[in-house]
């Protein structure tokens, strides 16, 4: 989901027989009997893995980017560069942080989102795509927090840490909701309910 610099996340190889995800409820013979489909059956722990590949694998980048924001922002806080980080590595970890989400992003658009796309009304192109409008305002904060450490880097300004939390505060929040409503659109219990296991196993992410 990340350009190369990361570590591939985990792939799942479980190969178990695809079992039925629903059952039909059995018919009463009552008109009046409630409409209401029958939960779907427990998933056992191999189908749970499938269907949680992709949360799983989401995750797994997602942390990523919370330890270097992390890294970050502490140092905004406590208004000290972390003792092991010299200027230049500090400010390399913040472009690092942009690059690594920008190219987090396109992947996604080009590639993830199309595919769940076809199934789920979540994933579709639109306005009314929360988790597209997240990304909008994301690259918003972004651009302005990239634009502040070049300046840094090139001696414009000196660094100042408490301009950096402001260039950090006006997307925090919005990134660590978008982090975490990505995660929960695509665990178990929600892509059951549009994939089969088969089709799981073909989504080639």
């Amino acid at each position: 989901m990340v350009d190369t610099e990361q570590p591939a996340a985990p792939k799942a190889t479980d190969e178990s027989t695809p079992k039925a995800l629903s059952q039909q409820p059995a018919s009463t013979g009552n008109n009046d009997a409630s409409t209401t489909p029958s939960p779907l059956p427990p998933l056992s722990p191999s189908e749970f893995k499938i269907y949680n590949r992709l949360a799983e694998q989401m995750e797994y980048f997602h942390n990523h980017f919370v330890g270097m924001w992390t890294t970050l922002y502490t140092a905004c806080v406590n208004s000290r560069r972390p003792p092991n980080m010299s200027l230049k590595q500090f400010l390399d970890e913040g472009l690092r942080l942009v690059r690594y989400l920008e190219s987090h992003h396109t992947i996604e658009e080009t590639h993830l989102y199309p595919i769940l796309a076809k199934k789920m009304p979540q994933f579709k192109a639109g306005k009314s795509n929360r988790l597209l409008k997240q990304h909008e305002l994301i690259h918003k904060g972004m651009d302005q927090l990239q634009e502040y450490i070049l300046m840094c880097k090139s001696r414009e300004v000196d660094l100042e840490l408490s301009v950096l939390k402001e260039k950090m505060d006006n997307w925090g929040e919005v990134l660590m909701k978008h982090l975490d409503d990505e995660v929960k659109e695509l665990e178990a219990e929600t892509m059951r309910k549009y994939w089969t296991l088969e089709e799981m196993r073909a989504i080639p992410i």
